[in-house]
């Protein structure tokens, strides 16, 4: 069962980050240049609130440091990058490994 939500959440943010690119190549098309969304202003676009709680409770539960880490170090990166490797790890989390006997064995 938690193989599957971990699938499911890598699916999902998959999803996103093939929004997100989308969604940059368009505007990098429509500017005739390279144009890349940040994740800040895309959660932002999104929710704006969350964000707000999010600072906070990380603030509450690790400390200042890390959110200030987290916030010069991940939130400038692009959305569909952030969003992609966030998509790989929860992949990896979730991955079965095939059985060493073959398919049909007991």
């Amino acid at each position: 069962m938690v193989r599957f939500v971990f699938r499911l959440v890598s699916f999902t943010a998959l999803c996103l980050a093939v929004i997100a690119a989308a969604m940059d190549s368009i505007a990098s098309v429509s500017a005739s240049q390279f144009v890349v969304t940040p994740l800040r202003l895309a959660w932002v676009e999104i929710d704006p609130t969350s964000l707000v709680r999010f600072r906070a409770v990380v603030g509450d539960r690790a400390g200042a440091s890390v959110w200030q880490v987290f916030e010069a170090w991940l939130l400038p990166q692009p959305a569909f990058a952030v969003l992609l490797s966030l998509a790989l790890i929860f992949w990896m989390i979730g991955y079965k490994k095939p059985s060493p006997a073959g398919r049909f064995a007991a």
